[in-house]
């Protein structure tokens, strides 16, 4: 199966199957430091097996261009993972519900540089896409034994443009 997908906003319903937006949206939910900082609380768990541990990461990512090839997708069976842009960067998330062990048909969604997204454990997803670069993320993940990458190399690429 290929095809084209057209990369639609980055909103929290339609990105629940996969895991959480991160983003301070609303009112915050409580003022720390002073009252000069508000706080947006617990918007996302990361997720690690019990052997593992959360760390936090940054990764310098060089940019993409839209239209963008798909060729391959990965998963962590093992931990989520969470991007958060560290300039204001805008970036391109692509995910897949599993079927029988595969990536199913994908899902591309484009963030307004304000917004950070968590990946579930084990969520077929695509890799760092930045559309301005280079561009620095914030990473927290499982670290620790075993193999925490699963690499699927798609039998037919898709077509991922801009709504």
């Amino acid at each position: 199966m290929s095809g084209t997908i057209a990369a639609k906003p980055l909103t929290v319903g339609a990105f629940a199957p996969y895991g959480e937006v991160l983003e301070a949206s609303g009112a915050p939910d409580y003022m720390i430091n002073a009252g000069l900082c508000g706080r947006y609380h617990d918007r996302a768990r990361p997720e690690t097996d019990p052997e593992g541990e959360v760390a936090l990461s940054i990764g310098r990512s060089d940019a993409i261009s839209l239209p963008l090839t798909l060729k391959m997708m990965e998963r962590h069976p093992d931990g989520s993972q969470a991007f958060v842009p560290m300039n204001g960067t805008r970036f391109l998330v692509i995910v897949a519900a599993d079927e029988n062990g595969v990536p199913g048909r994908p899902e591309a969604f484009l963030t307004n540089g304000t917004q950070g997204i968590q990946y579930k454990r084990n969520c077929w997803h695509g890799v760092l896409a930045p559309l301005e670069g280079p561009a620095d993320f914030l990473i927290v993940d499982r670290i620790g034994p075993g193999n925490n990458l699963e690499e699927h190399h798609l039998a037919a690429p898709y077509t991922i443009t801009a709504e």
